[in-house]
This record gives C-alpha cells, sequence and structure tokens, in this order.
C-alpha cells in the first residue's frame, strides 16, 4: 500500500506559499535566500528518487507542468520529475499536458485512498495547500516532511489550516542542513 508523504518548503512562522519566487508575493523566494547546503539538496533529490508518484493540487501542477518538461541536469532529477506518474486533484483541470498525468475528480477521500491502494511506495505531495489540508482533515497523511527556513512570512497559506481536527505526530528525524539555520523536520503520523 502506497503512503501519502507531504513534503513542503516552510518558514519557521508555518507559511508554505511562494517559496520560489515565481508568485511574486511578498516574502516569496524565501527557499532562495538561504544556503540548504549539498545535504539539503542531496535531501531532496533522494525524496524525489524514493517517490512512485506525484500527487498534486491543479495550481501547482500548472506551475510544475510550465517549468520541468523543458528542464534537463546530469544528476537526473528533472528526467525523474518528468517521469514520474504525476495524479492530479481537479475539478477544472481537463486537458493535462504534462507527461504520465491523470487527472482525479470527484471524492478526494476515495480517489486517493484507491491510489493509496495502487501503488505501492511513496506518494510524494509538493505545494498544493488546499490539496495538503483536505489530505489532513481527512487523515490521509502518512508522513509530513518540512524543511523550515528561518524567515517568517507574517501571512499567507500555511502548511496546516485552523481546524478542528486534532491529529498527533511522531518525530522521525530533525536534522540542520546548509548554513544558513535550514532545518528538515521529518513526522509520521502516531
Amino acid at each position: 500500500m502506497g503512503r501519502i508523504v507531504v513534503s513542503e518548503f516552510v518558514t519557521v512562522d508555518g507559511y508554505m506559499q511562494d517559496p520560489g519566487g515565481a508568485e511574486g508575493l511578498a516574502g516569496g523566494g524565501y527557499a532562495f535566500r538561504f544556503n540548504r547546503g549539498a545535504d539539503g539538496d542531496a535531501y531532496k533529490f533522494d525524496e524525489l528518487m524514493e517517490a512512485e508518484a506525484l500527487l498534486l493540487g491543479r495550481v501547482t501542477y500548472e506551475g510544475f507542468a510550465a517549468a520541468w518538461p523543458g528542464r534537463t541536469d546530469e544528476a537526473g532529477f528533472a528526467d525523474r520529475m518528468n517521469g514520474l506518474p504525476k495524479y492530479v486533484v481537479s475539478t477544472t483541470l481537463e486537458q493535462p499536458t504534462w507527461t504520465n498525468t491523470t487527472v482525479l475528480t470527484g471524492d478526494v477521500a476515495g480517489e486517493v485512498t484507491k491510489l493509496k491502494e495502487q501503488v505501492s511506495g511513496n506518494i510524494l505531495v509538493a505545494g498544493s495547500a488546499s490539496l495538503v489540508h483536505a489530505l489532513t482533515g481527512l487523515g490521509l497523511v502518512d508522513e509530513y516532511r518540512l524543511m523550515v527556513f528561518p524567515t517568517m512570512l507574517g501571512t499567507g497559506k500555511r502548511v496546516f489550516a485552523d481546524t478542528d481536527h486534532t491529529a498527533d505526530l511522531h518525530l522521525i528525524e530533525a536534522r540542520p542542513v546548509g548554513s544558513d539555520g535550514v532545518v528538515v523536520l521529518t513526522y509520521s503520523r502516531r
């Protein structure tokens, strides 16, 4: 059975929006203002190589689909991004253009549960704030991987939405990466 692994760049105050700066939001681009070092890059590389599929919301999918198909690199990161099966939760996306994309419509809980039954390894979720909120609320996330950057945005999209849902987590790993105070926190559900 597959595992839903949410992997996010996040600020110390819990915001995940615009880590690369592509959205042009205030405070955006924070992921590039700090050195996550070779160990942080290796962490993200290994995470992608271990994934069996990507699960994305429409907005993140459209950003990735615009960026990744034309990229290449010697390490094979771009090839892996482009080659992985991609599943997009959306009620509006009708003609996906990125290779190996399937659109999941309808009941999120049912569709994602079916996907977990079909995939044997990690199903990686990146970005996709609304989808992460839904998956968290439904209790479908098996692991959270948060690369925390030492900055505060003060406003924006949070990794965890305000909700009445509570969940206890188990810390699997906490480790600094790079030289600027970036920390990777990995939690599983208890």
